[in-house]
């Protein structure tokens, strides 16, 4: 897991690295001034003239200051490693998701990777800023300091090897309670954040059921019980506080007793004025020391669940991956099913999909239509292999989609999804998703021919027009026709519509497949649809039923022979009696 982490720090090793070394130097200027200010005590008491004192007020102040600027170039530099480490953590992790397949997405969630993304990267970057600067800082002021104690106060020293031992132990005892704590707040974080996300994707749906109060009520429950686990792990780390002061105040009492009481019976031999102010300072700088120990312990414990959530993003290996020698390119459009099942998981009891075997020849438009649930979607998506078969091969252009780059194969097989997706930017930056280099009249000419260039002509920007997330300001059909004029600037060799005009009215539909017959005579056209109407010209339709490929045939064959076809159509269209006399 550190290791894992570790490899984000990159170019921010250097400042890492100073950190350290200017605390270092701080600490060491810290622990030469007490001494110094005890000495000059005792040249004080000894009578000694103005100019010596002067010398040693001077040598305090130099070190004051270096001490000064050696503490501001670690905080400098610890501000600099710890936000960088944090940049490069998120960067990171974004770059890694980028890679995942659909099967990946599917066992973080969404949710719990921007959790991952964001509040667990803050607990680690502070815990870093902490391990470079503080971690470093406080074992050797301890160090120091303990060993000029012991040289300034001798035997009285040794009380801290006794206040250490018993501070670790309940340290120790601190941390292994708060861990399962965190463990199980981090999980509730995800499922909170799941809850926001579903609640906002999903305002207009709560605002038009009136369920504003249930799900406040739900989320306040929710928010309520990570406060819970917060609390108790709270209230066990607040036990640090008293347990470090009552230390405090006993080696306090200790000093001040002994060192009174050594003073007095041996007047100044044993131990003088000077040594016991600057016992008592080393005694503050120790325990001080050991409270911010104390505080490290308790980012750290919070912090080492998120790097482990951090590395488990890091080191997870997409389920989907390129060959040693990949195809990069994809000579036609042709398809072939041959005995292909597949389930969604190893712990699946049944195949969404359930030996597929079928033929699509090169510029061939299909129809694919069922009932929901018949995983009409499951079957494309092997396709341009957002998931790989579980069973068999799927073929593209007469090779196993699992012998090609992904990125080639992904450039030819253009999918518009079930659930379409516009980004943040205007309609042209989002239409250039499908070819960054498309001119200004390739884009026109694809709108045309998917039926947006009208609309998008009405708006006062045109296609200057700025699209909010998710496309909120356009409406259902809008966004569907924009993400068809998307795909179709891919050119490519495939292209799948996933129900992707179920929005539009049939005529637009009927003139959207029209225009594919015109732009891209030579693409395999795939249309995944609810009504028959938007697949009754298609060469051949695919009756899908429970995952399997219940009749294959044109509009005609499939209204004479096949029960599921008929009855959709008949329910979508006409009365049995109207086609009969048809």
């Amino acid at each position: 897991m550190i290791r894992e982490i570790a490899k984000s720090i990159r170019e921010y090793k250097k400042v890492s690295i100073l950190t350290p070394i200017f605390v270092s130097l701080e600490v060491v200027i810290e622990c030469i001034i007490p001494f110094l200010t005890a000495e000059m005590v005792n040249r004080i008491k000894d009578g000694s003239e103005i100019r010596e004192i002067t010398l040693y007020g001077l040598m305090l102040i130099v070190l004051a200051v270096l001490s000064l600027v050696f503490g501001a170039l670690a905080g400098s530099a610890c501000a600099t490693a710890s936000c960088g480490l944090a940049k490069n953590l998120r960067r990171d992790m974004f770059h890694k998701v980028q890679e995942y397949s659909f099967e990946n997405i599917d066992r973080f969630s969404t949710s719990s990777l921007v959790t991952r993304l964001t509040t667990d990267v803050t607990n680690v970057q502070n815990a870093y800023m902490m391990i470079i600067r503080i971690a470093i800082r406080c074992p050797l002021m301890l160090i120091f300091a303990f060993v000029m104690a012991f040289v300034m106060g001798g035997r009285m020293a040794f009380i801290f090897l006794f206040v250490v031992p018993v501070l670790g132990l309940g340290l120790f005892a601190v941390i292994r309670k708060t861990m399962p704590l965190f463990r199980r707040v981090f999980k509730k974080y995800d499922a909170l954040n799941s809850s926001i996300q579903e609640n906002v994707k999903g305002i207009r749906v709560v605002k038009s059921y009136v369920r504003e109060d249930f799900e406040t009520k739900k989320f306040t429950a929710a928010a309520a019980d990570v406060a819970g686990d917060f609390t108790r792990a709270e209230k066990i780390l607040a036990l640090n506080t008293p347990m470090m002061q009552f230390c405090l105040y006993t080696v306090m009492v200790f000093v001040l007793f002994f060192g009174s009481y050594t003073i007095i019976t041996t007047r100044g031999i044993d131990l003088d004025v000077g040594q016991f102010s600057a016992l008592l300072t080393y005694s503050f700088m120790i325990l001080n020391s050991l409270m911010m120990v104390s505080m490290i312990f308790v980012m750290i414990t919070m912090a080492g669940e998120s790097a482990k959530r951090i590395a488990e993003v890091l080191t997870e290996k997409s389920t989907l991956t390129d060959p040693a020698n990949p195809i990069r390119e994809v000579a036609d459009g042709s398809i072939e099913f041959d005995h292909v099942s597949f389930r969604y998981s190893a712990k699946a009891s049944r195949m969404a999909l359930a030996d597929i075997n079928l033929k699509i020849a090169s510029g061939e438009t299909i129809g694919i239509i069922g009932g929901t649930g018949a995983a009409k979607s499951t079957l494309i998506q092997l396709i341009s292999r957002l998931y790989d078969a579980t069973e068999g091969v799927v073929k593209v252009g007469g090779h196993d989609v699992r012998e090609y780059d992904l990125e080639c194969l992904r450039n030819n097989v253009a999918v518009v999804l079930q659930k379409n997706v516009l980004f943040s930017g205007t309609i042209k930056e989002n239409l250039r998703w499908g070819n960054s280099e498309a001119t200004d009249e390739e884009l026109v000419e694809a709108c045309r021919l998917a039926q947006a260039d009208e609309f998008i002509r009405s708006f006062p920007e045109q296609y200057d027009t700025y699209i909010e997330q998710g496309g909120a300001n356009v409406s259902g059909g809008q966004k569907q026709r924009l993400c068809i004029a998307r795909a179709l600037l891919k050119k490519p060799k495939v292209l799948i519509l996933d129900d992707s005009t179920s929005a539009v009215d049939t005529k637009t539909d009927a003139l959207i497949r029209r225009g594919f017959k015109a732009y891209i005579p030579e693409t395999t056209k795939i249309i995944i649809a609810q009504r028959t109407a938007s697949v009754e010209d298609a060469d051949r339709i695919i009756v899908m039923n429970g995952g399997r490929i219940d009749a294959v045939g044109t509009h005609k064959q499939l209204l004479e022979t096949n029960e599921i076809y008929r009855s959709t159509y008949l329910s979508q269209n006409r009365t049995e009696d109207q086609l009969a006399v048809q």
